[in-house]
């Protein structure tokens, strides 16, 4: 039976990462969510800044908890695999908010969730993820829950202690109830290798263009490799280059990679 606990066993079982990493596009809408799992992702993560822009809002924790849920619910009732959704700060003010939360993204069906600290001081992140670890127990689901670290991504300490100060947050979050470390912004090998090295826990890194392949992470020991919004604003750039095209050539040469009409509809 593919019941919520199933699925996210199956998930937490993805990061055993000795063979390959998990690898995650990260979706906005079900007929995203769709075509990564019929491309044959073994999961899919949700984009924060993707779902927010579709539904005409600027990312950076403006949605409504219930709004992010309505959107995670379509997700997960479109696709079969394990879903992942970044939940940002938690769509809430405190930590008892957060664990509402997490009640929410189970009965939305998806299985983990990406929790991150930006503005937030590491302790009140901690107590967060304290709340929402409770939260999954309570519903006798073993959630994965990801904090996500901004040090790097945000530039939060001065360049020589962004090392020092991810590994600080990392060990406050695991021992908080976290399951696995996301440090975005990170692309250079020595970083990515000391980050691996001494975090214990499963890590994962944001990859996109200029960063190392996926067989280059595989070898550093990333466990998992996500895309963040970068497909959502590739989809989001075809759209300005079809309407510039279409204005000034009067052409229609960026609408040749489309996927096919039959078989968007037959996904369904």
């Amino acid at each position: 039976m593919n019941t919520t606990s199933t699925r996210a066993a199956t998930f937490r079982g993805l990061h055993d990462h000795r063979s390959r990493p998990l690898v995650l596009v990260n979706v906005w809408d079900a007929t995203s969510a769709r075509l990564v799992e019929d491309a044959g992702a073994t999961a899919i993560a949700t984009t924060s800044a993707g779902v927010a822009w579709s539904l005409g809002r600027p990312d950076g924790n403006t949605l409504t908890r219930v709004e992010a849920m309505h959107a995670v619910a379509r997700i997960a009732a479109s696709v079969s695999v394990p879903v992942t959704v970044d939940i940002e700060s938690g769509y809430a003010d405190d930590a008892d908010g957060v664990a509402r939360t997490v009640d929410a993204v189970l009965e939305a069906g998806a299985v983990g969730i990406n929790i991150e600290d930006g503005r937030l001081h590491p302790e009140a992140l901690a107590d967060r993820i304290g709340a929402a670890r409770r939260a999954a127990e309570r519903a006798g689901v073993p959630l994965f829950v990801n904090a996500r670290t901004d040090v790097h991504l945000a530039g939060l300490v001065d360049p020589e202690r962004l090392l020092v100060e991810t590994l600080e947050r990392a060990r406050r979050y695991r021992g908080a109830g976290a399951d696995g470390v996301f440090v975005p912004g990170v692309r250079d090998v020595e970083t990515i290798r000391a980050l691996v090295e001494s975090i214990d826990g499963p890590v994962n890194v944001m990859a996109g263009p200029g960063s190392p392949t996926v067989a280059e992470l595989a070898r550093l020991g990333v466990a998992r490799i996500s895309l963040g919004s970068a497909v959502a604003q590739a989809a989001y750039a075809v759209v300005r280059q079809a309407t510039a095209e279409l204005r000034t050539t009067g052409t229609y040469d960026s609408l040749v990679a489309g996927v096919d009409y039959a078989g968007l509809n037959a996904l369904f």
